[in-house]
């Protein structure tokens, strides 16, 4: 089994690609898709060579059983050396060859099965394990649902590649021995039974790419229904809001359609070759009857070669149909594998120096020297940021939209590798130790809480798998949490759903906060996250953050005046650039930015009693 591991998926990868459109068909065979694709099945060479030795072994009983049938025809009932020894001898022959026909069959049906799924799962753990460690500059631009698809769909099409394709060894080996059998017993007869051929390959020709294109259109239909039901599912207050119901129906009526006549026109395509295939057998053993029949009656034939054409006749078809669909399903497997492997591709842009140092016994200051970065090349967003802030410092970055201040976090987190200058932590650069280290002396809370499916109690410690039910207990009391988790069902055992979707948004904050106190980082990073509590949970958590931020170094970004105003200093950013500094009074003496920003919050409040109270929930610079 292969080990899941960045090694694994960086061994697996070739050179780098970006990720292209979809594509439903590729070219029939790609050498370097096929290449890749077997360093996933060298593991498994032994045992899929036993799978390969069973489909020999299956095809050629299927060969042997029309010549047992003719043996006890012609030797055991007709011949002038009929008897009932040799129809004995045949009897147990025949049985021998259906026993290791079933065996066969059975051993490489199950062993092509269990090793396609090994397989495919160390693709998915391979891609799994690289999309773990992918930059986010990468993931900011792909679409989920786009990277579900090559993980789910595009490796479903090299499963069914992969147990097709060794059948259609079996196949090509039926399809010679029939051929050759049939030459071997009456070469005449052979050759006339073989002229049907020909007509089938002239429709085959004609039929394919006709066939293509409706299968094609058939697929994308069913990719544009898919759409447009996720997109309204996902919209649904949306669309109850504006009153669109009818409206979207409608839409969506006509897409149904445009899929049900493509599927409708797919399945006439699709079903044209059975009746043709079904027409030609017929024409094949007609003229074995017929032809053969005179040959028998001229006793030229033996009637037991006649009944074995026939039964090869029967079979003749079968590997020429399984191949033909064996081709679509290599060129959907080509296809996929290109895109399976696009992922694998994708370059890991923030990655450990091979001589990273851990970060072990260091502070909790953070130091900006001439940082400049940005997302785009030529658009810088950081733009000679300078700033230091002491072990147990807090201070608050606060701006316009779009000034860089969760850019700046990012950057301490090592999200994104700057572009200029450095960022030091404990006193040193981040990019000089490894992002685990990193990772457990930086702790954040965002906006936007994200909670995994389930319990609560998992989600909290999901930082500190170690700690116990007290400090869980305790971190959620520090937030507030503990009683509205008591109020659940379970408690602490009770099971969220997807991304605490039952649970408020200000319930699923709190629970962020109870994560990042679990987690006992020495710098905690608050971006935005009080912006979906209102002023009287914020006040509590204010409370507790005071706790928790003793002794650690702490940055918030805020737009709330009661989670700016007590940091140690506020740095204000405009344009991707510090322009003050200072305390929170300072600053409004000094009649800056951030004086017109207070100013423009705050002109409709009196700073005494409830104005002050209410206008510690307006947004500032947001």
């Amino acid at each position: 089994m292969l080990n899941p591991s960045r090694e694994t998926a960086r061994v697996a990868r070739g050179g780098a690609s970006g990720l292209r459109g979809e594509e439903l068909f590729g070219t029939a065979f790609d050498g370097k898709v096929m290449g890749r694709f077997l360093y996933f099945v060298r593991p498994y060479r032994q045992v899929l060579t036993i799978a390969v030795l069973a489909v020999l072994a299956f095809t050629l009983t299927q060969i042997a059983v029309p010549l047992v049938i003719r043996m006890i025809i012609d030797d055991a009932l007709i011949g002038d050396a009929a008897n009932r020894d040799i129809l004995q001898m045949a009897a147990i022959g025949f049985f021998g060859v259906v026993t290791v026909n079933y065996v066969a069959n059975y051993i490489q049906l199950v062993t092509v099965a269990k090793t396609a799924e090994r397989i495919l799962i160390d693709i998915r753990r391979a891609m799994y394990a690289h999309l773990q460690h992918v930059s986010l500059s990468f993931m900011d631009k792909t679409e989920v649902g786009r990277l579900m698809s090559r993980l789910q769909g595009d490796v479903g099409s090299l499963q069914e590649f992969l147990e097709t394709s060794i059948f259609a060894i079996g196949d090509i080996v039926l399809l010679i021995g029939i051929v050759t059998v049939m030459v071997i017993l009456d070469w005449q007869l052979g050759l006339l039974t073989l002229s049907v051929v020909p007509i089938l390959l002239v429709i085959r020709v004609v039929w394919l790419p006709i066939a293509k294109r409706a299968f094609m259109r058939a697929r994308e239909t069913s990719s544009m229904v898919n759409g447009a039901l996720a997109e309204n599912i996902n919209g649904v207050r949306t669309v109850q809001e504006m009153t669109r119901q009818q409206i979207n129906y409608d839409a969506f009526e006509g897409k149904v359609m445009d899929n049900l006549l493509a599927h409708l026109r797919a399945s006439r395509l699709a079903q044209i070759m059975v009746p043709t295939v079904d027409t030609l057998t017929g024409g094949a053993m007609a003229i074995v009857i017929i032809i053969g029949g005179n040959l028998v009656l001229d006793r030229s034939l033996d009637v037991g070669v006649m009944v074995a054409f026939l039964f090869y006749i029967q079979r003749f078809f079968d590997p020429i149909r399984s191949l033909t669909m064996q081709y679509s399903v290599m060129q959907r497997a080509m296809a996929s594998g290109q895109r399976i492997f696009e992922v694998l591709d994708v370059k890991v842009e923030v990655e450990d120096k091979p001589d990273a140092a851990t970060l072990d016994d260091a502070d909790g200051s953070v130091e900006f020297k001439d940082v400049t970065f940005g997302y785009v090349k030529g658009q810088a967003v950081l733009k000679n940021i300078n700033f230091r802030i002491e072990q147990g410092e807090t201070i608050a970055l606060v701006g316009p939209t779009g000034s860089g201040k969760t850019s700046t976090t990012a950057l301490l987190h090592r999200f994104y590798d700057v572009w200029q200058g450095q960022i030091m932590v404990g006193g040193k650069d981040v990019r000089d130790v490894t992002q685990e280290s990193l990772g457990q002396h930086v702790a954040m809370v965002l906006q936007e809480p994200f909670l995994f499916t389930g319990t609560v109690f998992e989600n909290i410690r999901y930082r500190s798998t170690e700690a116990g039910m007290d400090k869980i207990v305790a971190a959620a009391k520090a937030v507030g949490a503990h009683d509205f988790i008591m109020a659940l069902p379970d408690g602490y055992d009770a099971i969220l759903g997807q991304r605490g979707g039952n649970l408020s948004i200000g319930q699923r904050q709190l629970i962020s906060f109870a994560r990042a106190i679990v987690a006992d980082a020495k710098i905690l990073v608050l971006d935005e996250a009080t912006a979906n509590v209102d002023s009287f949970t914020e006040r509590d958590i204010q409370q507790a953050l005071a706790r928790t931020l003793k002794g650690r170094t702490g940055i918030v970004i805020a737009h709330r005046l009661a989670t700016v105003r007590h940091a140690d200093r506020i740095i204000v950013l405009q344009d991707g650039a510090i322009t003050e500094t200072g305390t929170h009074e300072e600053l409004l003496d000094l009649g800056g930015l951030y004086h017109r920003l207070h100013a423009m919050n705050y002109a409709s409040f009196d700073d005494v009693g409830e104005g002050k109270a209410a206008a510690e929930t307006v947004a500032l610079g947001e």
